[in-house]
């Protein structure tokens, strides 16, 4: 049985004006910056017998000590979902997501996810994510198709978790987007922040978290965009709030403008018929996640995964480039 774990270490004037967050992730480097942050919340630690917010700045003298409670067990059921696996060893698991999958239980969701379906295939997954989210590294939404990582230990999620962080992780999505880009690439950048009239969705707003997304056309089509996307940094919803707010949302979105609201700036009754063909197709938002790179934890190889869109996306970009016979 894992039992707490103690620390308590003295500050010298190496360390003066960093983080307390920053300082336990370099100095105790089983767990990840964001645990030490939760642990610092939750006064687990203390510096100089107090608590102190994750923000603090430690000096010369400090105390800083604590407690690391052992992982929780999870509760969650086993279930003998099928899995897609591109990739499986002792440390990690490359699995090729279907669009209708969440990733993880969540409010309300306790069955049906990749983490009840990675329990039956494996039991022996990370517990840095937590008692719900045992092994996720990153997250696709539940209707985004494609590649994701999964580790099955601590140090390797820990590893490939900063490096998603510090943005040497490789992820590249396709998406069918309504209408023709002005610009055929670009950058974005800016915040995000909930909405404050649905707080399940998100707007670009002044306040909020830095987002950056990288595109380029791929193809244009008679009223849709092939783009490929590039992250930088990885906030939810970032693809699909970003090219709502361009004026281009991602096609068959329900959540961000992307559906039947978009055939009446279609110039043609035949045009709009075509339109709402197409997305008697496609239920979901049109977004694949088609590369993931990363360096293996252990073996330290450098690893590139690519799958082809899924029979949805397909049919789609079939039509798309054979509109005559649709």
């Amino acid at each position: 049985m894992k039992r707490t774990r103690a620390f308590k270490t003295e500050i010298t004037s190496a360390n003066q004006g960093v983080r307390i967050d920053r300082f336990l992730s370099i100095h105790l480097p089983d767990h990840s910056r964001t645990f030490y942050q939760r642990l610092i919340n939750e006064a687990h630690v203390r510096v100089n017998g107090k608590p102190v917010k994750p923000s603090y700045k430690l000096e010369p003298g400090d105390w800083v000590e604590g407690t690391i409670p052992p992982p929780q067990e999870t509760d969650l059921a086993p279930e003998n979902i099928p899995l897609d696996i591109r990739y499986e060893d002792e440390h990690l698991i490359v699995i090729n997501k279907p669009a209708g999958m969440v990733v993880h239980p969540g409010a309300g969701v306790r069955q049906g996810t990749l983490v009840n379906a990675l329990l039956c295939h494996c039991r022996n997954l990370s517990g840095v994510g937590g008692r719900l989210r045992p092994g996720i590294v990153h997250r696709l939404d539940k209707n985004t198709s494609g590649l994701l990582v999964v580790a099955k230990d601590d140090q390797s999620h820990i590893h490939l978790q900063k490096q998603f962080a510090d943005k040497t992780a490789t992820r590249v999505y396709r998406a069918l987007v309504w209408g023709r880009l002005k610009e055929p690439a670009g950058t974005l950048e800016t915040r995000l922040n909930r909405s404050k009239s649905d707080r399940k969705k998100f707007v670009v707003a002044e306040t909020g978290k830095t987002a950056i997304t990288e595109y380029r056309t791929l193809k244009n089509y008679e009223f849709l965009t092939l783009v490929e996307v590039r992250l930088k940094t990885g906030r939810t919803h970032q693809i699909r709030t970003h090219f709502n707010y361009l004026g281009h949302p991602v096609f068959g979105d329900p959540e961000y403008s992307g559906r039947r609201k978009q055939l009446n700036r279609l110039s043609s009754l035949s045009l709009r018929q075509f339109g709402l063909y197409l997305l008697t197709l496609m239920n979901r938002q049109a977004l694949h996640a088609y590369t993931l790179g990363f360096i293996h934890p252990v073996t330290r190889q450098s690893m590139q995964f690519e799958v082809d869109f899924p029979a949805d996306f397909t049919a789609v970009l079939e039509h798309l480039e054979n509109p005559e016979g649709s």
